[in-house]
Formats: C-alpha cells, sequence, structure tokens
C-alpha cells in the first residue's frame, strides 16, 4: 500500500519457503540503499546441546536439524568425528553412504522442482495449481520424490530421520536382493527427470547474472555428493581453487548482524554462494553422459565447453540434472554392489579434532568436533548452507528489487518471493512465513 509518500509491501505468509523470516527493502531518490533478509525465529542452539555428549551421538542428534536433509546432517556428522578420531571408511560401505545420500538429493530435488519452484515460472500461485493446470508433471515429481524416499528408506531404516545411520556405517547393510527391488522405480524415475529436464528447460527465464564467487567440493573421483575438498570459483572465471577443510573456519567466517538470529557467513571477506549453481559451475564436467545430455535440455549449454551458468534462475534446471545423475549414481551403485562383511567401521573415541565436509542439497555443509580422551564432545561447530547463501540471496534481491521498482506493490512482491526460491533456502524446519516491506524516502 502507498502511505504518506512511503511504500510498504507485505507477504503475510510465503508458501514455498521454509521457515519464518522478513525482508525490508529501503529505497531513497529511486535507488535501492538497504536489503535485509530477516530471520527472527529463536536459535535452537544444536551446536550447544552436542557439548559433553558421547562422540557417537551426532549422526542421530544433528539428523533433527532438517526433515528434507537428515542425511546430509548425518554423513557430515560421521565424517567429522571419524576424523577426529582417525578412522577412514571405504569399500562397500562408502558406497552405501554415497547411495543413501543420492536418495535425499533426488526426493529433495523433485519435491523443489516440481513443487516450490516450478509454479513461479508457469504463473501459478502454488502446486495445487499447477496439478490443476498439468496434472501429470505434477504426478511424474511425485514419482521420483517416491522413488528417493523409497531409497533412503531401504538404507536408512525410514524415510525422515533415518535410523539406521552410526559412526563407522551403518546398524545393518541390506542385500543385494533389497536394493535389486528398487531397480524398477529407479528406471522409471531416471526417465522422469529426463523429462524434467527438458521441460524445464522449456521455461522462460529471466536475464540475470549473480557475481558472487561460489564454494563446492570437488572430488577427483566423481561428482562430489557426500565427499570432497572445499574448492572456490570466482566470479571472473578464474580456475577453481581447493583450499584443505582445515582452513574451512579461517575462510568461511560466521557473523551476527543486529536484524536476524541466523549468523551471516563470508568467504574470504566476500558475500558467496554454495550449491546447485556452484557445484554444476566448480564440478560439471564430472557429470554423467546422461546428465550432460539433460543439462543441454534443460537449456544450461554444454559445461565442457566453459559455459558456466551463474543465472539464479536457473539453478531449477542445475537441479533437474542433478536428479538424471543421482538416479543414474543410484542404479550404478546397485549393479556393482555386495555387502560389506561387517555393517561398520569400529571407531573408538581419542581425544582430537575432526572436520567432514558434504553437499547438501542446498549446498556445502560443514561440521567440526573437538572430543576429548573419553569421546565426549568438548565443542561444535556446524555451517548449514542457508547459513552462508544469505548474503547472496540479499545480492540477488538487491538487483531485483532496483531493476522492479516501477512494477505495481503485487508484481514486486512476486519478484521478490521468486528471488528467495531460487536459492530453495531452508530457514528452518517449522512455518512458512515471509514480511517484505519497501520503505521509501
Amino acid at each position: 500500500m502507498t502511505h504518506r509518500g512511503a511504500r510498504m509491501l507485505r507477504v503475510e505468509g510465503l508458501a514455498r519457503v521454509e521457515g519464518e523470516g522478513a525482508l525490508r527493502v529501503g529505497v531513497e531518490g529511486g535507488t535501492v540503499t538497504d536489503v535485509e533478509l530477516q530471520i527472527y525465529e529463536p536459535p535452537r542452539f544444536f551446536e550447544a546441546l552436542l557439548r559433553g555428549r558421547a562422540h557417537t551421538e551426532p549422526p542421530d542428534l544433528t539428523a533433527r536439524i532438517c526433515g528434507i536433509c537428515p542425511v546430509a546432517y548425518q554423513m557430515s556428522a560421521c565424517r567429522a568425528v571419524e576424523d577426529a578420531c582417525g578412522v577412514a571408511v571405504s569399500g562397500p560401505i562408502a558406497d552405501l553412504r554415497r547411495l543413501l545420500y543420492c536418495g535425499e538429493w533426488i526426493e529433495s530435488h523433485a519435491l523443489h522442482v516440481h513443487l516450490l519452484h516450478a509454479p513461479d515460472f508457469l504463473g501459478l500461485d502454488d502446486a495445487v495449481a499447477l496439478a490443476r493446470a498439468d496434472r501429470a508433471s505434477v504426478e511424474r515429481g511425485l514419482r521420483i520424490k517416491q522413488a528417493g524416499n523409497a531409497l533412503v528408506e531401504r538404507i536408512g531404516g525410514r524415510a525422515i530421520h533415518p535410523v539406521n545411520v552410526r559412526l563407522g556405517g551403518f546398524h545393518r547393510a541390506p542385500d543385494r536382493a533389497e536394493l535389486a527391488g528398487l531397480v524398477p522405480a529407479l528406471r522409471k524415475a531416471l526417465d522422469d527427470a529426463l523429462e524434467t529436464a527438458a521441460w524445464v528447460g522449456g521455461f522462460d527465464y529471466p536475464d540475470d547474472r549473480g557475481d558472487q564467487p561460489f564454494l563446492a567440493l570437488s572430488d577427483p573421483a566423481h561428482y562430489a555428493i557426500d565427499a570432497g575438498t572445499p574448492t572456490v570459483l570466482r566470479a571472473d572465471g578464474r580456475e577453481a581453487r581447493p583450499f584443505p577443510l582445515t582452513e574451512f573456519e579461517q575462510r568461511v567466517v560466521e557473523t551476527q548482524v543486529s536484524y536476524s538470529t541466523a549468523l551471516r557467513s563470508t568467504l574470504d571477506g566476500e558475500r558467496h554462494l554454495t550449491g546447485p549453481l556452484a557445484r554444476y559451475a566448480v564440478n560439471g564436467r564430472q557429470l554423467s553422459a546422461p546428465a550432460l545430455d539433460a543439462a543441454r535440455a534443460a537449456g544450461l549449454g554444454d559445461i565442457r565447453e566453459g559455459e558456466v551458468c551463474r543465472n539464479p534462475y536457473r539453478s531449477i534446471g542445475v537441479r533437474a540434472v542433478e536428479t538424471v545423475y543421482a538416479l543414474g549414481e543410484a542404479l550404478r551403485i546397485i549393479e556393482a554392489y555386495r555387502p560389506p562383511p561387517r555393517p561398520y567401521e569400529p571407531v573408538p573415541a581419542r581425544a582430537g579434532t575432526g572436520r567432514g565436509a558434504t553437499e547438501a542439497p542446498r549446498g556445502l555443509l560443514y561440521h567440526r568436533y573437538r572430543l576429548d580422551a573419553d569421546g565426549l564432545i568438548e565443542d561444535a561447530c556446524i555451517v548449514p548452507p542457508t547459513a552462508q547463501n544469505q548474503g547472496a540471496i540479499e545480492d540477488d534481491l538487491r538487483r531485483i528489487a532496483q531493476a522492479g521498482l516501477d512494477l505495481p506493490d503485487e508484481a514486486l512482491t512476486r519478484c521478490c518471493e521468486r528471488a528467495v526460491r531460487n536459492h530453495d533456502p531452508c530457514i528452518s524446519c517449522s512455518t512458512h512465513f515471509l514480511d517484505l516491506t519497501v520503505e521509501r524516502k
């Protein structure tokens, strides 16, 4: 509404973004001067809750941070504690971990692409409206998600907050027949995912470009999911440069801002972006042939020819491509799988500090634990991807709000909502609200 020369836009309840937040945009003399993405939910203090707990407990406790990406928290926690205890997991157990993580990528990406993000490109309010307009596309997305859920449930014991994961591996390893039973649904889901990549390739995308440095894990063996080395790709396209995980907290620095209860991160003093766009830019050449074909169908060009995508709106295309890759990886791992002699490697307690990082669907997730000689946790640090991306989201909102100042209130509000959803932020696992305020002076 407009009142006494001030313009104020409010979104009382923004669906399709998790958690509670507000957005304040200040405008003076036709210029956007201030953008604040405000997170006002109370902190949940997981790092403090972990102190004094046994070194075996983080995989179960941290899984409760997120109901959509619990595997990401479990795998990062396992890697960090195992690093502190001098244990490296390999062979079939490591393959099972990657397979479990593929399941999470599949279900999370399918949810975001089909139900949370696609309506923005089709002029629809939500997935219910999409189901009325294009029932087949929603059903296709649900089939893909169901295949991912089944994979997580079969290996993890249940689809949400898996209970079969433990330090060193799993409480129980599935046999070949159990995994083979998933193959028909995964193959169907792969066909569906290829169709989805072509579907999103037909969307009308705004012409936009972010200039934040990318941060993603890289792994010489394959497209990084469950392990890797932090790697930076600068906005000017300079060669990707890795750095040791031991330097993460010196390079990625968290600070508090007055208008938000969430910490903000910078990379070498700059706002940065992690997640699908970053992974694709850093590691895209390692994608499978079907995934590279899907990237072309999705309108991302050929990454092997150096076509790096920096348009945040096209993150939906990268998610579609990563879904194709994850389904192919799942089928490959199942085909080669042989049950391990035992489902886990022993991880005896010892004093030390360990670090672990994996690629959650929304981006790089870092854990660090310091243990005493009895294996009790003395200190914990968890840096989730959305906290890292909040600054980049504000940058996007600043550009988009500036370009849309002449739009009516409702249209500008929708543009800002859409910009936030590009990044699939996981503000929390509770209700879904975003208040948008534009103040003009």
